[in-house]
């Protein structure tokens, strides 16, 4: 089943790519400029009843150096059926691409981050034919960014860091200097790497920290409930039920205290949406409800 961390570690990593910088640092290469990497298919199947789907595939291609593919794997748990899943994923790129392929495993989880170091070897007897080793972007990795001028200087490093380290006990410090050094940014910005982080803590007891550090912005991860969703969704219901009692009124209906209450009460935009436009219509406002009554009590 796909999590938010993985889609939080999808978007992370499909649209900031900058946030591999521990990886690169390690391997003694440059850090990543995003214009170097472009996005490849994750579809690994050959065989369509064996459906395989990496995480994220990119392309690294810089006008200098070396050129090689990076699949990216978020990982909550440790899972003997994955490891065996990740041999394939690096063959198979390996030889479509004719390429270096380097499986980069994101985890937040200490003893996850341990095993998805492997190595995972295919072995018969004392011959080893194959060998995976991840490098791992987990706790032991990923830096605690505890300083405003670096998360407004990486935020993607940042965001990472706050999902990594969201289970260390250092997670509150962390929490509190990435969410000082976003809001220094543009406010859609500030609001997308928000929400980010909050997706990426997604069943972790440190969302509830994070939700406290939040404003009311607009939601980029539609669905997910965040608290920028759940703000943006009461302003669009609210603005909704001052459409439908502008309605009322420039036609000269009453609208009994009742219905306004009915009315500014509903959080349901379907359903307000239904009640706009038969306010343009009804002869009196508590036609609005027609119907739903009648179903209610049947």
């Amino acid at each position: 089943m796909v999590t938010a961390t993985h889609e939080a570690s999808h978007r992370l990593f499909q649209e900031h790519p900058e946030a591999l910088a521990p990886v690169f640092e390690a391997l003694g290469l440059p850090p990543p400029v995003k214009t170097d990497f472009h996005e490849l298919s994750p579809d690994t199947t050959e065989i369509r009843p064996m459906e395989r789907r990496a995480d994220t595939v990119l392309m690294f291609e810089p006008d200098m150096g070396e050129h090689f593919v990076l699949a990216v794997e978020a990982q909550t748990k440790k899972d003997p059926e994955k490891a065996r899943n990740w041999a394939y994923y690096v063959s198979y790129l390996r030889a479509k691409y004719d390429l270096p392929v380097l499986l980069v495993a994101v985890c937040r989880d200490p003893s996850t981050a341990a095993w998805a170091m492997g190595p995972f070897e295919c072995s018969v007897g004392p011959w080893t034919t194959q060998i995976t080793r991840p490098f791992v972007l987990g706790p032991q990795t990923v830096p605690e960014v505890t300083d405003e001028a670096v998360v407004a200087q990486q935020p993607a490093l940042a965001a990472l860091s706050a999902i990594v380290h969201s289970q260390s006990k250092r997670s509150a410090a962390i929490l509190e200097a990435v969410a000082r050094g976003l809001v220094s940014f543009e406010p859609d910005v500030t609001r997308y790497w928000f929400e980010v982080v909050e997706v990426g803590l997604e069943s972790t007891s440190a969302k509830a920290s994070w939700r406290k550090l939040m404003q009311n912005v607009v939601t980029h991860f539609p669905g997910h409930g965040t608290l920028f969703e759940e703000k943006y969704l009461e302003g669009k219901a609210e603005g909704k039920a001052e459409d439908i009692l502008h309605a009322l009124k420039v036609r000269g209906l009453v609208v009994s205290d009742d219905a306004r209450e009915r009315i500014t009460g509903c959080t349901d935009l379907d359903t307000l949406t239904t009640w706009f436009d038969r306010s343009l219509t009804v002869s009196k406002a508590e036609d609005l409800f027609s119907g739903e009554d009648d179903t209610a009590s049947s």
